[in-house]
């Protein structure tokens, strides 16, 4: 049963008629205004029917819910208590409607998809700041209804409608697990984060000025060039480089090692230290970390890939050192795990080809597939990487042409992608995810004298484009199940590409390290079906995320 909630109203939408797929035509429901909206949904999540929110009716079983936009409608929820079990987030389900329609790009949101759908002018795409003075208008419960049914209209006419229905559920389930991960937060000790800090840079510094570490190490480049010089500006940089007869492009640390000046060691050291001060300091914490839990802004199918991305707080870059920083509770664990060797596996699955799938059931895909490689492990990973990267370089060529000799589906498969992409063609995941068209600008170079290379960058994007985004599938699908699986009160608090973490009680770690692995398999079987790679998650019951590595 859907059942659309819009606002401080629900809207229950009676099931299709038999042998017609998706909810009845919008506006057969009676439209409520409960008057206690989180009970109501607390009521229909736990079987009551419809009865929770109409006044009768047979219990119906727990709803997916419908509403436009996860990031708004789902923070008040959690906020009273309430956790749904799954849903159908029209904007992500639009974008990627319109994605695979030719049209990535084009505005996504519930309204925009209500204007296309009555030959109305398109609003522009708004960013999601529910409650603002100036916010416009959200769409009614029928409206929201209406939307649903064009939605699943569209999915139920593509080529394989029912590869594409789990993609939206999937996607959809990732919106409910971002805004929980966000609402529940990961264990961060401020006092340990403080700690480590003071260690790194000295002891927090007045507003404005540099932490004592950071000062000396500029100190240090200062007294290198004989002057002073502001580590932090590139135009100061390149300037003092160039008065010592040196000419550099950039000040990035790769550049910067090729160089013998005295300035280079504590200039990189200066980079290195600031580049913590201002992504995960003082000012960071002061802003993302609240009762003990780091809380940040996660985006589902932020990468085009449907890799996730964070609007804040840098979830997905934080650096090694800070793992010290995630303790679990007194009393409770953290189970981290991750998939091994995800990409390769999953290629594999994709492309059919029995020796790599073969070679995919073992833990180790590259110690499996040396002894096509001469025993060497090495030269195994180096093939598959650049199958999926469109790697040239160094032995890559060669390696791939024994790839091509002894795995000839899997080259054929990361091939085809490759030259679709270089003849400005779509390519999709396993599931339907689209790449986006190429640009106007690529087919202006396509045209040119740099036309060659254009093409074939696009085709490594490509190539790797139909490998990522069914990773990324895959990983949606697996945190699907685990939050199904996982016992009351553990909790789903990081996810990145291939890593999850879970934060439980002590005596639930084997239980929560078991669902993880059931977890595991069964997003294989919901993606691929039947088949002999194994996705082996590495799980470990840990007091703080460093010890995990």
């Amino acid at each position: 049963m859907y059942v659309v909630l819009a606002g401080e109203t629900v809207l229950p939408v009676p099931s299709a008629p038999a042998g017609v797929t998706g909810p009845a035509p919008a506006g057969e429901g009676a439209v409520r205004r409960p008057a206690h909206l989180a009970r109501a949904v607390r009521e229909l999540e736990a079987g009551a029917g419809p009865a929770a929110v109409s006044g009768g009716g047979p219990p119906a079983g727990r709803p997916r819910w419908v509403w436009a936009d996860t990031r708004e409608a789902y923070p008040p929820l959690l906020d009273a208590g309430v956790r749904v079990s799954r849903c159908h987030d029209l904007a992500l389900t639009e974008g990627l409607l319109l994605a695979c329609e030719g049209r990535h790009g084009e505005p996504r949101s519930a309204r925009a998809a209500h204007a296309r759908l009555h030959g109305r002018p398109v609003p522009d795409e708004q960013p999601s700041m529910p409650g603002t003075l100036f916010a416009p208008e959200p769409l009614d419960a029928p409206a929201v209804a209406e939307v649903l049914a064009d939605q699943l209209r569209r999915v139920e006419a593509l080529p394989d409608p029912g590869r594409f229905r789990l993609l939206v559920a999937a996607e959809s389930a990732g919106a409910l697990i971002a805004a929980e991960m966000g609402h529940d937060g990961m264990p961060w000790r401020r006092d340990v984060h403080d700690a480590l800090l003071t260690e790194l840079l000295g002891p927090r510094p007045v507003h404005g000025m540099r932490p004592a570490r950071l000062q000396a190490l500029a100190d240090e480049v200062a007294a290198a060039f004989g002057h002073v010089v502001n580590p932090d500006s590139v135009q100061q940089l390149v300037k003092a480089f160039k008065g010592a007869g040196v000419a550099l492009k950039t000040t990035r640390s790769g550049e910067l090692r090729r160089l013998d000046h005295p300035a280079v060691e504590p200039l990189l050291a200066y980079k290195e230290l600031a580049r913590l001060h201002s992504f995960h300091g003082w000012a960071w914490a002061d802003q993302w970390v609240r009762g003990g839990r780091f809380r940040p802004e996660y985006v589902v199918g932020g990468v085009v890939s449907g890799r996730w991305a964070t609007s804040g707080g840098g979830a997905l870059q934080i650096p090694k050192v800070m793992r010290r920083v995630v303790v679990a509770d007194d009393g409770w664990t953290l189970i981290v795990a991750d998939a091994a060797q995800l990409e390769p596996r999953v290629l594999a699955a994709m492309a059919g080809d029995v020796g790599l799938a073969r070679a995919a059931g073992e833990i180790d895909l590259y110690s499996a597939l040396a002894q096509a490689f001469g025993g060497d492990r090495d030269n195994a990973k180096i093939a598959m990487l650049s199958a999926m990267y469109g790697g040239t370089s160094g032995d890559a060529p060669k390696l791939l042409a024994m790839m091509r000799q002894r795995f000839p589906q899997a080259y054929r498969f990361v091939e085809d992608a490759a030259k679709a992409g270089e003849d400005g063609r779509l390519v999709r995941s396993w599931l339907g995810r689209t790449s986006p068209p190429p640009s106007e600008r690529w087919k202006e170079l396509v045209a040119g004298p740099e036309g060659g290379r254009a093409a074939r960058d696009r085709g490594r994007f490509t190539r790797n484009f139909v490998v990522q985004a069914t990773a990324a599938e895959w990983a949606l699908a697996l945190m699907a199940v685990l939050r199904g699986l996982l016992p009351e009160p553990a909790r789903l608090v990081f996810f990145q590409h291939d890593e999850v973490m879970v934060h439980c009680p002590l005596d639930q770690a084997q239980e929560v390290i078991d669902a993880v692995s059931a977890a595991a398999a069964e997003a294989t079987r919901l993606m691929f079906g039947a088949t002999p790679v194994r996705f082996p998650m590495e799980a470990v019951a840990v007091t703080c995320y460093a010890d995990a590595k």
